[in-house]
């Protein structure tokens, strides 16, 4: 994937967008230090660039209902282009699988699931076995507890790769 050369004017401007959500043009020319409309022109252009994704909030989803987390690994019996492009297909599908990650090593894929209950989550174990997509064996890890759960923020990670360019 191309790399996009940013400046340290549009590094706040994605700070701002990931800190904040959607904001007004007014609200973000004034957190980044730049008049509202070469602002709003460059917020645009990141836009068009496809370095923002999108704006949303997050629902801390935990405090209106019990939830059940499991990280999940799974291992195909077969390792052709077509297996993982058959399997991804159909985790793409499925809402309760919140990340899929492929991994080398010990197994294929590690998996985030969030389901109602853990019952519900056998069900969709099952479900997927049933539908025989390749999974060879599979591990489940339950979430007893969140110890910590953040995402690095573009300046976060502009900052820590400085460092370490020393």
């Amino acid at each position: 994937m191309k790399k996009v050369a940013l400046d340290a004017v549009d590094v706040r401007i994605l700070s701002a967008v990931q800190q904040h959500g959607q904001i007004s043009k007014n609200r973000l020319a004034e957190l980044v230090n730049l008049s509202p409309t070469p602002c709003w022109l460059r917020l645009t252009k990141l836009k068009k660039a496809g370095l923002i994704t999108g704006c949303r909030g997050q629902v801390a989803i935990d405090r209106i209902l019990d939830l059940t987390k499991v990280f999940l690994t799974i291992s195909l019996n077969a390792h052709k282009k077509s297996d993982f492009d058959r399997f991804e297909k159909r985790i793409q599908s499925i809402d309760e699988i919140v990340e899929c990650c492929a991994t080398g090593g010990g197994c294929d894929y590690v998996l985030k699931v969030i389901t109602t209950s853990l019952s519900d989550f056998q069900a969709l174990i099952e479900q997927l076995l049933d539908e025989e997509i390749g999974i060879d064996r599979y591990y489940i890890y339950v979430v007893t507890k969140e110890v910590k759960s953040t995402s690095l923020t573009l300046s976060q990670l502009m900052e820590i790769k400085s460092r370490t360019n020393v």
